[in-house]
């Protein structure tokens, strides 16, 4: 997720940004969902695991604010 965050930051037009940041989203989505997946199997650490997944939620709905305010900038 920040490899591609910091590549939106350098996007070339609002455009390209948004199509980073999209990668962005789907970087976080894909994370929370192989800490499901840990979450499942771990015999151990759940709170850990919980509030990483709480943690990339909130970076999650960050993103999709940001997209959704730059789409409504382009319109």
């Amino acid at each position: 997720m920040g490899a591609n965050y910091r590549a939106a930051c350098r996007a070339k037009s609002n455009a390209d940004f948004i199509n980073k940041l999209k990668i962005v989203e789907e970087e976080a989505d894909d994370s929370m969902y192989f800490l499901e997946i840990f979450l499942v199997i771990s015999e151990k650490e759940h709170q850990e695991i919980k509030r990483l997944l709480k943690e990339a939620n909130e970076l999650l709905s960050i993103v999709v604010a940001s997209i959704n305010t730059m789409r409504k900038k382009l319109n």
